[in-house]
């Protein structure tokens, strides 16, 4: 699999995606980002490692600047900035993520038969969990 680690960008199909992100204009990261939740969104069959893989990447870039959430800390991840993500993003990334650990995602499969398995789970569930949070209660606005 090329993982030593769980992190989105600790393997190195999302290290490729990260170089391939800092060789991209500015101005053309973002389509970038998209494009890789929009192949593992479409993926109606099996999911390829490759994409679940970047899909992870892409949605790590996006909830780091969400509230609450720092940046992706790891050496592996883009060297350039990246630049502000459309919010229109973090929806898609989220249905990206749940794709990626569907039954039919060779990365879960892969991870499912790996020691840190329930950890990657974890993982991916904390970047969801980041993209949308629970919406906060609301008090009632009476009592029944």
């Amino acid at each position: 699999m090329g993982a030593w680690g769980i992190g989105p960008f600790e393997n190195d199909t999302a290290a490729d995606f990260a170089d391939a992100l800092d060789e991209t204009a500015e101005d053309a990261r973002e389509a970038l980002v998209r494009a890789a939740l929009i192949r593992a969104v479409r993926t109606r069959d099996h999911l390829e490692y490759r994409e679940g893989t970047e899909a992870v990447a892409a949605a790590a870039l996006i909830a780091a600047q969400c509230p609450g959430d720092g940046p992706v800390t790891t050496s592996y991840r883009p060297d350039r900035a990246v630049p502000v993500l459309a919010t229109d993003l973090r929806p898609l990334a989220v249905e990206a993520l749940d794709r990626v650990v569907a039954g039919a995602s060779e990365l879960a499969e892969l991870w499912d038969e790996a020691p840190g398995g329930t950890k990657w789970r974890h993982a991916v569930r904390r970047l969801r969990a980041v993209l949308a949070p629970d919406p906060e209660p609301q008090d009632a606005l009476f009592d029944l």
